[in-house]
């Protein structure tokens, strides 16, 4: 009876511990997931940001030219 109430302590801390491990290896892919989506975000940020820049530049350049005409 001793050595079943010991396999139970120590099936028990073993699956503790697994379930400690799976919990922390899906919060790193969790945390990797979000700062990925984070990237992603910046990046469309700066697209967005470069072609306002670019249509601005491009609708000055037309005004300064039917202002010229």
């Amino acid at each position: 009876m001793v050595i079943l109430k010991a396999t139970g302590i120590v099936g028990s801390i073993l699956a503790l511990i697994a379930v400690v491990i799976l919990f922390l290896k899906t919060i790193i892919a969790f945390i990797a997931f979000l700062t990925g989506a984070i990237k992603i975000g910046i990046v469309l940020v700066f697209v967005v940001l470069f072609l306002a820049v670019g249509f601005a530049v491009f609708r000055g350049l037309v005004n300064a030219r039917k202002k010229k005409e």
